[in-house]
């Protein structure tokens, strides 16, 4: 009978999931999922591509979770949702692992080994953890098509990625130059902003004065701190600050004079006897002054460029060197713009960059050719000092760039770099940035909008190999430049075949000039990774080439999400390209989370292994839990989390366990109530008239119409909470003040009404949660629908429900918030006194001054009085009979807004003076007129408070909230004490019954001593059996265990002074009978009457009586017929016999 599967009172969340897991994959249930919504209105999603070199972390888990539960959320509000899986396979990280695999030092060893063979080893490692990465995601319950991915190494992505780029090109956006870029020596690339911004590290370094001697006075030296000596034979220039004050400082010791900012002195000089100051001038004043080269290397600038003279920069500060900077222009971002401004270098001029792509000096430098720059500082320093130029040699510890995949230091170089003009598109792209909606907002204004401002032109290339080739073939001259913006294009421009667009495939490929300049070739450079992944809203979909109407009518995205450092990363990239390309934002909604941390706030690391395995606590916990937990966080609005496995516990503990308990609670009272009602549940349409069951059919709808609000606004954060504090209501009030209704102890009616109302909400709530625990949702929805109308096969099919506004009843609602609050306040008394539910009071007062209050309270008393455990409850305005009276809290920020210096004096009379008769005016009118000042309920608010109990003394007890006050009597008596000790027995009796996993149409006997026998306890049990028996389905005996019983549950506790012992006897069968067979005849004999197992002994006295064998002198049981016979001792359990054939053997 019933529809209803049975559930299990114990669950492992985790392994479970794994079962959902292999149905959704044997059943296709994602696949069948877009099937049935290929027909919707799209919804755009974009993935950001991750790489597959590395394994997937709590980030990746993070963002993907949260793109998961948007994407399911839009599916299920009927949407048709493409969810496909990216892969960034190009680029450094996995060119790294090839250069250490294969022990590659440079450009040189590629070349030599041949880019085809390079680039064939990059492919055979770019899917390296793929497979970990999908189980990983799919073990996580996120729905994304893996078979339809793209991969920025596919050629038709590359063709799109060409296609941008050509766009570009002739937008006149694209253009070659030279950029100071932090450059990775041991990677032989130059690296973007971002990405050299990922591993910054405290290092300490050489901080060196370097003094460098006026023409016009060779006396004195212009006195320059530095911590890259390395950098100084490549010196042009020296800046000042024009507004600052320098002095000319004569050194006691040696005679020498130094200039040098005056605030600065102390880098210097710690002791004033030291030296002396011989002048003092703004920094104007030495612009233009000469000075001699340090070094001879480039000394022809001075005449050819006006090098080697004093320029002046206000960027200079007071906090850090002499005042005094050197400038190595193509050393440095500032120095470069300096000496630009200045007309010491220009953009087209030879680089001053003697530093080759392995961070070694050049042959010019002919001092210290050939060696890595870091490594020559000491010998520079040494060069320095014999040449009288070294006047501080220190150490000074500092934050430096390190490279990201190899974790050596960066130098800033120049580099010949081709550039996409971005600057002159920061007007649009702050005006599409504005068009976007992010969560959280201030990422969006602050972070990325000034990133926005602040934005440079995009260096593109890359000085590498596996990767997408810039498709621009140029002229020797670089006159000529055609960027071919397909593989059709450079077809018909080469006259070549060309399948595939890996540097191996095109670099031979050249294409006949149009101007008379013989043959272009292709650009050696290879796009930087960040502008494909940029690239994919089109790159995806093969744009313009392929799927040509669906992008266009769905761009932009609806959504996208990735962590906080994608500001400067992906979310950057994707805004320029589209406004580069269409002057529109890329999307339209961002949720932006913050990052995943240690549980001591450090950062994750596998070398520290300060974190847990993210596989090992979805193996403990399962998916849903960590989803919850991940999901619940400050992480979701853009702050970080300290990763904290109890957290994950916690969410298993209070949220899902309770609703699973809620759920299996549901299903056993459906199945009691078929079984005593001889009849298939169904749910009521009908609207009950219960208050509790109209509350909580508002309250869920409530919840349903917040979470929609919430969600549509993409708040995850403020929705989560809110949910998993749903099941608290739902377990602690609704069903915990419902469970005798949902029992049947009001009639099968009233049981019905119960039964279809919780049925009902739980039905709503599944699919309102399935987006956020996905697993778990299923799970249920594949019992729970068989009660429902849907025939939909899996919850995510669903619809998420709309709220049925008419059941929302807001004055219900806040009754019953009353009521619990009121509840609240009698449940902190008894625990301050120590005092036991099962303990009833006397009586309960509950003061307002709101006769609404009060008479919201009276309409729920039956539940309060039950709950409380009170005998009688009391409302009243009469707080003065009690000792209670009103308090003023002012508001002291809005008082001191208004009241200036009087507000002290206002809020004296308010705390000291102000009358009863004042206050309830106030309560009753909303004004209070205090020295003048005409005060409102938002400057001063009223509250209880409570000195004292004047009626009861010490035998009341009194707690408030400020705006209730709860009193209770704590005077115990005999009754009270008795009910309680009643309670205490079917206390322990329920949770035996449980420990024994029995379920409620289950008999069973429960035997009792007593220690001692004369206590009041035992008493109690002989004059209180039948109410014991009535309220635990159990009846107690006072008497130890049968010998032939076998209990199956066992408690020792103490109650009052007395030892009880219980031991549970469960009767294995409803009628627990044996049917006994003699010669040709049989017999059913029932193991239990009237409460009472039977014996061994008193077994066979039935059995003589029955069959009449008074005369035979031995009777022997077995099991088996004869001629076979199994024997039953007269030690065994009678009950272990229940329902089986029995025959007699008689001598």
């Amino acid at each position: 009978m019933g529809k209803l599967q049975e559930v299990d009172e114990q669950t492992d969340f985790s392994a479970e999931e794994l079962k959902i897991l292999q149905w959704w994959q044997t059943e296709k249930i994602f696949a069948k999922s877009l099937q049935l919504s290929k027909d919707r209105v799209r919804y755009t999603f974009y993935d950001g591509p991750p790489f597959a070199t590395g394994l997937p972390h709590y980030g990746h888990i993070l963002a993907g979770t949260i793109k998961d539960v948007v994407t399911r959320w839009a599916h299920q509000n009927g949407y048709y949702v493409e969810r496909r899986f990216g892969w960034d396979t190009h680029g450094l990280p996995v060119e790294y692992e090839i250069d250490k695999i294969l022990g590659v030092k440079g450009p040189h060893d590629v070349l030599k080994l041949g880019i085809d063979k390079y680039n064939a080893e990059c492919r055979s490692i770019v899917m390296r953890y793929a497979g970990e990465w999908e189980n990983t995601v799919e073990r996580m319950g996120r729905w994304i098509d893996f078979r339809n991915d793209y991969k920025t190494l596919y050629p038709w992505f590359m063709e799109s990625v060409w296609w941008v780029f050509s766009q570009l090109f002739k937008k006149g956006l694209v253009y070659r130059g030279v950029k100071v870029m932090p450059f990775s020596t041991a990677c032989s690339t130059p690296l973007s902003n971002f990405e050299a911004g990922q591993n910054y590290k405290d290092v300490v370094d050489r901080a060196v004065v370097v003094g460098f001697t006026l023409d016009d006075d060779s006396s004195i030296q212009l006195a320059a701190w530095t911590t890259t000596p390395w950098t100084l034979p490549s010196n042009l220039c020296i800046a000042v600050h024009p507004d600052l004050i320098y002095i000319t400082v004569q050194d006691k010791k040696t005679g020498k004079k130094y200039i040098l900012m005056e605030e600065r002195i102390a880098e210097l000089y710690k002791d004033a006897e030291d030296y002396e100051i011989l002048d003092r001038f703004i920094g104007k004043v030495l612009e233009g002054k000469t000075y001699q080269p340090l070094f001879p290397y480039f000394a022809e600038m001075k005449n050819k460029n006006g090098a080697f003279r004093v320029l002046v920069a206000t960027y200079i500060t007071t906090d850090q060197g002499t005042g005094v900077v050197h400038q190595a222009p193509y050393f440095g971002e500032i120095d470069f713009q300096t000496c630009l401004d200045n007309g010491v270098i220009t953009r087209d001029m030879k680089p001053i960059c003697p530093v080759d792509e392995c961070g070694r000096f050049k042959n010019e430098i002919t001092d210290f050719c050939g060696q890595y720059v870091k490594d020559a500082d000491k010998n520079i320093c040494k060069y320095l000092k014999q040449h009288g130029n070294l006047i501080k040699l220190s150490e000074v510890k500092h934050n430096y760039p390190f490279c990201w995949r190899s974790d050596t230091p960066l130098l800033y170089m120049a580099v010949p770099s081709w550039f996409i003009r971005v600057e002159e598109l920061v007007p649009k792209l702050l005006a599409n940035n504005d068009k976007t909606y992010w969560v959280p907002s201030f990422v969006k204004e602050k972070r990325f909008g000034n990133w926005l401002k602040e934005a440079r032109d995009w260096a593109v290339s890359r000085n590498r190999f596996w990767g997408t080739p810039i498709n621009l073939w140029v002229s020797d001259d670089l006159e000529e430049i055609v960027s071919p913006s397909s593989i059709d294009e450079l077809e018909k421009l080469s006259g070549q075949k060309v399948t595939d667009l890996h540097r191996e495939n095109v670099d031979h490929i050249t294409i006949p000039s149009s101007t008379g300049r013989g043959m272009l070739h292709r650009v050696s450079e290879v796009f930087d990774c960040w502008f494909e992944s940029g690239s994919m809203p089109y790159a995806q979909n093969h744009y313009p080439f392929e799927r040509k109407y669906d992008f266009e009518n769905n761009f932009p995205a609806d959504f996208i999400a990735e962590g906080i450092d994608q500001t400067r990363g992906w979310f950057y990239t994707l805004m320029v390209l589209s406004t580069a390309l269409f002057d529109r934002p890329p999307f339209k909604n961002l949720i932006c989370n913050g990052l995943v941390l240690a549980a001591d706030g450090s950062k994750m690391s596998k070398r520290k292994k300060n974190y847990p395995d993210p596989l090992e606590i979805v193996d403990k916990y399962g998916a849903d839990a960590l989803r919850v937990y991940l999901i619940n966080s400050p992480v979701v609005r853009g702050e970080n989390l300290r990763f904290r496995e109890e957290g994950v516990r916690d969410v298993l503990k209070d949220v899902l366990l309770p609703w699973y308990n809620t759920y299996r609670f549901f299903v056993q009272n459906v199945k009691i109530y078929e079984t005593t009602n001889s009849k298939d549940f169904t749910l009521l349409d009908v609207k009950s008239i219960n208050v509790m069951d109209k509350w909580i059919l508002s309250f869920t709808n409530s919840l349903l119409n917040f979470v929609r609000n919430e969600m549509s606004a993409y708040r995850l954060y403020a929705v989560v909470s809110p949910l998993t504090k749903y099941f608290d209501s739902l377990t602690n009030c609704y069903i915990r003040l419902n469970r005798k209704r949902m029992k049947g102890d009001d009639g099968p009616e009233d049981c019905a009404h119960s039964l279809s109302t919780l049925g009902k909400v739980l039905l709503l709530i599944v699919r309102l949660m399935a987006p956020f625990t996905p697993f778990f949702c299923e799970r249920l929805w594949r019992n729970l629908r068989h009660i429902s109308s849907s025939s939909s096969e899996s919850v995510h099919f669903e619809m998420i429900p709309q709220p049925l506004n008419d059941l929302i009843e807001t004055s219900v609602e806040k009754r019953v918030a009353r009521m619990r609050a009121v509840i609240d306040l009698a449940r902190v008394l008894r625990e301050r006194k120590g005092i036991p539910v099962k303990y009833p009071l006397k009586e309960m007062i509950v003061i307002n001054r709101e006769e609404e209050f009060l008479n919201d309270i009276l309409s729920l008393q039956n539940y309060i009085v039950a709950e409380v455990n009170v005998r009688m409850l009391t409302v009243s305005h009469d707080k003065e009979r009690y000792g209670v009276h009103l308090k003023a809290e002012p508001n002291f920020r809005l008082l001191g807004v208004r009241l200036k210096g009087d507000q002290k004096k206002v809020v004296s009379y308010l705390k000291n003076q102000v009358t009863e008769n004042e206050l309830e005016q106030f309560a009753e009118h909303g004004t209070l007129n205090i020295l003048g000042y005409e005060l409102t309920s938002e400057e001063v608010s009223l509250s209880y408070a409570c000195h004292g109990i004047q009626t009861a003394g010490e035998q009341m007890e009194a707690h408030s909230d400020g705006q209730t006050i709860v009193i209770v009597d704590v005077t115990e008596d005999d009754t009270l004490k008795d009910e309680g000790f009643t309670r205490e027995v079917i206390n322990r009796v329920q949770k035996l019954r449980k420990s024994a996993k029995l379920v409620p149409n289950d008999k069973a006997i429960a035997y009792c001593t007593i220690s001692p026998p004369t206590h009041r306890l035992a008493a109690l049990i002989k004059d209180c059996s039948g109410f014991i028996e009535s309220a635990t389905g159990t009846p107690v005996h006072l008497s130890s265990v049968p010998d032939n019983a076998v209990p199956v549950a066992v408690s020792c506790s103490s109650v009052r002074n007395a030892e009880i012992e219980l031991h549970l006897v469960h009767c294995r069968t409803t009628s627990s009978a044996i049917t006994v067979h003699y010669s040709s005849r049989k017999h059913r004999i029932q193991l239990v009457a009237k409460n009472e197992i039977l014996t061994h002994t008193r077994l066979l006295y039935e059995i003589r009586s029955i069959f009449s064998l008074w005369s035979k002198s031995k009777l022997l049981l077995s099991i088996e017929p004869p001629p076979t016979t199994t024997y039953i001792s007269p030690e065994c359990n009678v009950l272990d016999l229940a329902d089986k054939d029995i025959y007699v053997i008689t001598s």
